[in-house]
């Protein structure tokens, strides 16, 4: 190889070694194997030469021209080395760092709640009714003995939606699951009509109402949405008596503990009348001794029995509402009802 052909290639591996991208690289070459290259005007001059000085010329040429494609291919796997170790810098793991472990998911613990009072009542026989958490006035207030102005209602202050109903009165975010007992009542007796009509009798209404209710009231205790659960039963001989070996039935059975009292003392609601609260007494353990507030009931009022389509005169029984989220409290021992509610995982994992 000629002394020119080394300069040639020395000069080629310089403006490759220079190169800091392929497209760099690209350039340079062409500048020495391209179209217009140093090597290729070479190649082209031995049209002029004699058949001898061509073969050995020729071969010179192509000598370099080898040399400049082995330090072409250097340089391409170079920039390719170099470029895969910046990737891999970049998507580089921290194996000090701890393992990130999907946790398995579990039930809220009102949803454990839930679900537990609707097994138990299923198992006394009890259907689980479910209805619009938007109701209209008549069936949250009017339909339960408690109509418009009555003071009554400011117990239940709830929230309004900007929907009015053919009384002219806003529809309102239900402040209890009771108007679900009115059209559970409605559905029953359309569906028994035929069988009295024929003189038969018409089988027990037996639902509990669980779900998502609303107040405008927020504390510890307290909270905007809140859950409830209410129970009606409704026969030809229904009693009070019954009321207090279901509910007691349903307590022992819900704390898994025989060692309970129950008390039921006089009170006040619009749709049922004689009323009650409902106090149990743990006679063991941290809440030992302390009478608790766990639900209300009732023998229902006539005037509601009434508007549940039935004659009252014939038709008696008790109803009971109660807080999911109260139970819960007093089930886990949880002292502030706001942490349910606050979405903190380090909680809410504890019932898994």
């Amino acid at each position: 190889m000629t002394q020119e052909l080394q300069s040639i290639v020395g000069s080629a591996r310089e403006a490759f070694a220079q190169a800091r991208t392929p497209a760099d690289l690209e350039n340079a070459k062409a500048q020495y194997v391209g179209k217009s290259g140093r090597i290729t005007e070479l190649m082209k001059g031995l049209a002029a030469l004699s058949v001898e000085e061509k073969k050995s010329r020729g071969a010179a040429i192509n000598q370099a021209k080898q040399a400049i494609e082995a330090a072409l291919a250097e340089r391409r796997q170079s920039l390719a080395d170099a470029e895969l170790e910046l990737q891999l810098k970049a998507e580089a793991l921290d194996v000090s760092l701890p393992g990130r472990v999907r946790e398995p998911g579990g039930l809220h613990p009102v949803s454990l709640t839930m679900e537990r009072i609707e097994q138990i009542f299923a198992s006394m026989g009890f259907d689980v009714a479910d209805g619009p958490e938007i109701e209209s006035d008549w069936h949250s207030f009017t339909s339960l003995n408690n109509p418009p102005n009555h003071p009554a209602r400011s117990m239940q202050d709830t929230f309004y939606v900007d929907i009015q109903g053919d009384d002219g009165i806003p529809y309102n975010l239900r402040p209890h699951t009771s108007p679900m007992q009115v059209r559970y009542a409605h559905r029953h007796v359309k569906k028994h009509a035929a069988l009295v009509a024929a003189g038969g009798a018409m089988p027990e209404i037996r639902v509990i109402c669980p779900g998502r209710t609303y107040r405008v009231d927020s504390d510890a205790t307290h909270s905007p949405m809140f859950h409830q659960c209410e129970g009606l039963w409704l026969g030809e001989n229904v009693s009070f008596k019954d009321l207090k070996v279901v509910f007691t039935d349903f307590c022992r059975t819900f704390f898994e503990s025989d060692d309970l009292a129950l008390r039921f003392r006089p009170s006040f609601f619009p749709f049922t009348e004689p009323s009650a609260e409902i106090d149990i007494q743990f006679q063991s353990g941290p809440l030992a001794g302390r009478w608790l507030e766990v639900a209300g009931s009732g023998q229902v009022h006539p005037a509601v029995v009434r508007n549940m389509g039935l004659d009252p005169d014939r038709y008696i029984g008790f109803a009971f509402g109660m807080g999911p989220d109260r139970l819960t409290m007093l089930r886990y021992g949880v002292s502030d009802l706001r942490l349910f509610f606050d979405g903190d995982i380090r909680f809410l994992k504890q019932f898994r």
